[in-house]
């Protein structure tokens, strides 16, 4: 009789342990699983029972998501977009399973679930009200922000528009077209949004894709001022005036091939690094970088944010000159070719950058962070990223990009009673493709405000496309809008 109570005591031993580490399982390793299945309802429920943080811009004078309460008593509070598609790939959109954008990566303090939120949580859940979120305000200049847009749609073509404050490194703008309304992303009903959102990932123009930052481009001649910068570093007796060779075609080494102007125009076989931006020759910009040789161009590049990781707090696509090949490569990798591949967030670092004497500060786009009750919770200190020059090369390069929009192929982007600072790109993709249509700029040259990168991706700027002639505008367009002119 004792054996036989012995092995049912044992069994039920086992079989109450077998259950404590099923449920330690469920509850430890499977838990965050479990909790965003699309077949908990319970969880899907919850997503509306929270009075979610508004999302708001201008130092909160302009709202760009809300929270409605529809008094439904399954989806109570739903979540609307007033501002729409100028916002889109900034803002996000929150739906019954997912979200995007700062409704994603701000998620936690716009839910209530942070830990700086802990006690409003808990004064929620004595009172029975609903758990109210904190709201977030961004960086974000609405007019700039809706002209950047205006002006790029209304060509019909794809891109992005990036704009930075230099001195603080807020963003201003970060516009990519083709955008789409978010408010059909943010319904309760799980199968409106599903269509809605394979109708987007369907389209061959790819609209889901932030073009500021999820994709890198080929930077085409903006890269030169890398280039320049790495040359001027290099040398302190060298600066604007400094002569080099420009011939009118540069004999690759190891090929058959010699690398041209662009159009094959003449330079003039010798011409000062300020000419030569002002024109924006291959040849003298390749024979720097092969002079300079890959690990000082790459170490330049680096200074000025390349390859560093980024959050902002949207994820950032790693930018790259490329691996280090031959000399033939490098040369064309100084020109922003080859390899080279740049988000438009990292162009607009490097004209922000310079515009910065030399300092490079870490980009971000959350102002700051207001509890339920309206007061601070959190916000972002301005802080240094890099530094990319020195001030002195910094205003080597200034005169040379202020060349370039009052002498040369900038000069769409001048400005009534201000000095522009710029350079155009015209990036080539593949033999037979249009190219890449770039420009970045700084404004005003004596007391920066605001650094931008507009980038048109190849095959909707045209299949003569240059940077001064479709970006340049635009760039314009958004520097007037923050200066308020």
């Amino acid at each position: 009789m004792n054996s036989t109570l012995k092995r049912v005591a044992v069994a039920c031993l086992l079989m109450f342990g077998l259950l404590m580490a099923n449920v330690t399982y469920l509850g430890t390793v499977q838990a965050e699983s479990l909790r965003n299945d699309s077949r908990n309802v319970r969880m899907l429920y919850s997503r509306y029972k929270v009075d979610r943080g508004w999302i708001t811009a201008d130092n909160t004078k302009t709202t760009l998501a809300k929270t409605v309460d529809t008094g439904d008593p399954k989806f109570r509070f739903e979540r609307e977009y007033p501002l729409g598609k100028p916002f889109t790939h900034v803002v996000g959109w929150f739906a019954p399973e997912s979200a995007a954008g700062i409704e994603s990566a701000m998620n936690r303090y716009l839910d209530g679930s942070h830990p700086d939120l802990v006690v409003r949580r808990a004064i929620d859940m004595v009172s029975g009200k609903p758990a109210k979120g904190a709201s977030v305000d961004l960086t974000l200049n609405t007019r700039a922000q809706e002209i950047a847009y205006k002006d790029l749609a209304s060509t019909g073509k794809r891109g992005a528009v990036v704009a930075i404050e230099p001195k603080t490194g807020k963003i201003l703008t970060m516009v990519s077209v083709p955008s789409y309304d978010p408010n059909p992303l943010a319904t309760a009903s799980k199968e409106k949004v599903n269509k809605a959102y394979n109708k987007l990932d369907k389209d061959g123009d790819k609209p889901l894709l932030n073009r500021a930052i999820d994709l890198t481009y080929a930077p085409g001649s903006t890269f030169k001022t890398v280039t320049s910068a790495a040359y001027l570093s290099d040398d302190s007796s060298r600066d604007e005036n400094t002569q080099v060779d420009a011939p009118d075609s540069l004999p690759l080494p190891g090929t058959s091939i010699s690398l041209p102007n662009y159009h094959g125009e003449s330079c003039g076989g010798r011409a000062t690094l300020v000419e030569a931006l002002t024109i924006s020759c291959n040849t003298p910009f390749a024979k720097m970088g092969m002079e300079l040789g890959y690990d000082k161009l790459k170490e330049q590049a680096e200074k000025f944010g390349v390859g560093q990781p980024l959050a902002i707090p949207l994820s950032v696509a790693g930018s790259s000159i490329g691996k280090e090949e031959g000399k033939a490569e490098l040369a064309k990798t100084a020109i922003g070719q080859q390899s080279n591949q740049m988000t438009p967030l990292q162009m607009a670092m490097v004209a922000a950058g310079i515009a910065n004497q030399g300092t490079v500060m870490k980009p971000f786009l959350v102002n700051k962070v207001f509890g339920p009750d309206g007061a601070e919770i959190d916000g972002t200190d301005p802080e240094p990223l890099s530094e990319a020059v020195t001030p002195e090369v910094a205003g080597e390069l200034t005169k040379m990009m202020i060349s370039v929009v009052e002498n040369g192929t900038g000069g769409a982007a001048k400005l009534p009673g201000k000095t522009v600072a710029g350079k155009t790109g015209t990036a080539e993709t593949s033999p037979g493709k249009p190219s890449h249509a770039w420009f970045i700029s700084f404004a005003p040259v004596d007391d920066p405000q605001v650094a931008v990168a507009v980038f048109v991706e190849s095959g909707s700027a045209g299949n003569d496309a240059t940077g001064g002639a479709v970006a340049a505008p635009i760039a314009h367009d958004v520097m007037q809008a923050v200066l308020g002119q």
